[in-house]
């Protein structure tokens, strides 16, 4: 009945049966958590991750190795998303202890392994000695990895790790029923260790008694107990003597020596009222209370819960850990809070990005598509003019082909076989020569030179007393390479026959020139015929309504020239001032092959 109202008492003031908390774990733990805020707010992950791995150290030197396997794989995990190796390396390794405190063998052989992975020299080798300890279950293999881990922990003067390797070669030793041996280890183990972690200590001592009491050796149990309890880092930290007092008892309540044990748990219930600790308190009372039982001791057990009953609402009130543990738990709900906070921010700014980039890609397909079209555009224009180029290139002045077959049936009329038939030898050839031609937008100067040529010579043949020609050509233009358009000058040299020199009353003359004049070629087109103004004259008034398709196809050639090619053609026709007669003057870049 007494333990039943016991320990709704105890339910009433708080759930005290969580792991009590030192004042130092709640400060270093809060330190850090406002140092992660700060990490978080500006974005530096390098700072997210020491927090973490700092908060990770303080559980795990207080001997909470769940919790400091919790914030050492957060820390982890932002470091490897860094690539900082010695990071990686520092942290994965503390995981693995972490890990391996608990006995989840399997996963701290993988992150020793990723430790040895990144390290360098030292570390990889005492990490891949590690993976090759938790990996065989061989006593020589584990004896082997751990002797290697000793002489390069020696050599790094690392009081830790060393205590550690002293520890585990301790556990071989026992597995190996090497009892002088196990004893020394552990020994060695608590001397190192005792000055530079002291939570190591414990637990090494810890064991070392363990090792005493399961071979019967309570002596040297509680001897070694007793040593324990001398040490600075237990005498000045009350709820650690507490702990220790009590664990002695249990060695002498194993060794069968109960007044001992109750004296000592006396000893450790009057320190726990004194310095509030509620937790070591109630353990005290209860092992007490087992004991009291055994002696059938009832009136003690009795008076003992009493005492404890009326005292605990003054015991609560002083026991600061349950105070600390709340702030503890507090600030751990904020640290999930900022973690929350932090995911949901990632997950707006991914969103947010996803969005961006669908948004740019969506942009890029419009200016792709855009582009596209464009550009299709641009070759259906191309191609329309090229073919309306083509066009405008195969049609012949319909006057000069109309003409010409008027010439010839002249010539049949008159009975001039001969002329007929040199005329129609020269017409043919000139007509081969501008079909073959007719598909490309350039020709060699060579074959423009002979197709003129052939054209003058068939005009001339038509108005012997009209006119002569000349074709004068600069000896610096290279006759083959050079690329000209075709049949462009024969409507002009078509006009200033047709609509010139066949007017004159004497016969008049037709210079054709071709100069090269700074990387261009000016070709010019000069008669002494009647003129531009008196050309017109002469006509009829349905000749003046009729625009010259020769000339209209030459123009609407130039213009689609100059836009396919950039050729930059320009051509002038002017009647002569100080004379009678037309010049022209055609002028475009030269085009080699």
């Amino acid at each position: 009945m007494f333990q039943t109202f016991l320990f709704l008492s105890l339910m009433i003031f708080g759930n005290i049966l969580y792991s009590q908390t030192t004042n130092s774990t709640v400060s270093e733990v809060q330190k850090e958590s406002k140092k992660l805020r700060k990490a978080v707010d500006t974005k530096d992950e390098s700072a997210q991750a020491e927090s973490y791995y700092n908060i990770g150290e303080t559980f795990f030197n207080n001997g909470n190795f769940q919790k400091s396997e919790e914030y050492y794989a957060k820390a982890k995990k932002i470091y490897e998303s860094l690539n900082d190796k010695p990071n990686i390396e520092k942290t994965s390794r503390k995981l693995a202890q972490s890990q391996e405190k608990q006995n989840k063998i399997t996963p701290a052989i993988s992150n020793y392994s990723r430790a040895a992975e990144v390290g360098f020299s030292r570390s990889k080798a005492v990490n891949s000695n590690d993976v090759a300890r938790l990996s065989t279950t061989s006593p020589e293999a584990k004896e082997e990895a751990i002797q290697n881990n000793i002489q390069l922990t020696e050599r790094e003067k690392d009081k830790g790790d060393l205590a550690t390797s002293y520890s585990q070669m301790a556990d071989v030793n026992i597995q190996q029923n090497d009892i002088p041996k196990a004893e020394a280890n552990l020994t060695n183990a608590y001397k190192i260790s005792k000055k530079e972690a002291p939570q190591q200590a414990l637990e090494i001592n810890q064991k070392l008694t363990d090792f005493y009491v399961e071979n019967k050796k309570f002596d040297k149990a509680i001897e070694a107990k007793k040593t324990v309890l001398k040490e600075d880092f237990v005498k000045e930290n009350s709820k650690k003597e507490v702990e220790q007092i009590r664990e002695l008892a249990d060695i002498y309540i194993k060794k069968n020596d109960p007044q001992e044990a109750i004296d000592l748990l006396k000893k450790s219930y009057g320190i726990a009222l004194e310095k509030g600790h509620t937790l070591e308190a109630q353990k005290s009372v209860k092992k007490l209370d087992s004991l009291y039982n055994v002696s059938e001791n009832t009136d003690a057990s009795v008076k003992l819960y009493r005492d404890f009953l009326g005292k605990l609402p003054d015991l609560v009130s002083k026991d600061k850990s349950l105070v600390d543990e709340k702030i503890l738990e507090d600030t751990e709900q904020r640290i999930a809070q900022l973690e929350k906070e932090k995911q949901l921010k990632d997950e707006l700014i991914r969103k947010k990005n996803v969005f961006n980039y669908s948004l740019i890609v969506v942009l890029f397909i419009l200016i792709g598509l855009v582009i596209f079209i464009f550009r299709t555009l641009k070759k259906v224009q191309i191609k329309n003019k090229k073919i309306a180029l083509q066009s405008l290139r195969r049609e012949m002045n319909p006057h000069f082909i109309f003409n010409s077959l008027n010439s010839v049936n002249q010539f049949i009329a008159t009975n001039n076989e001969l002329e007929a038939n040199q005329y129609l030898t020269k017409f043919s050839k000139l007509m081969r020569g501008v079909m073959e031609n007719s598909t490309e937008d350039f020709i060699p100067f060579q074959q423009e030179l002979d197709l003129l040529q052939n054209y003058l010579a068939l005009e001339k043949t038509r108005f012997a007393d009209k006119f002569d020609y000349e074709i004068e050509f600069d000896d610096n233009l290279n006759t083959q390479s050079l690329q000209v358009p075709g049949m462009l000058v024969q409507p002009f040299l078509e006009n200033a026959i047709w609509h010139g020199l066949r007017y004159r009353t004497t016969k008049g003359f037709l210079k054709l020139s071709f100069e090269k004049e700074n990387q261009h070629l000016k070709i010019t087109v000069e008669d002494n015929g009647i003129g531009i103004e008196e050309s017109k004259k002469p006509k009829t008034e349905h000749q003046k309504t009729r625009k010259g398709r020769g000339m209209k196809n030459t123009l609407e050639r130039i213009a689609l020239l100059n836009d396919l090619y950039n050729k930059e053609i320009q051509c002038k026709i002017t009647d002569k001032k100080d004379s009678q007669g037309v010049f022209v003057e055609i002028s475009y870049k030269l085009m080699n092959k």
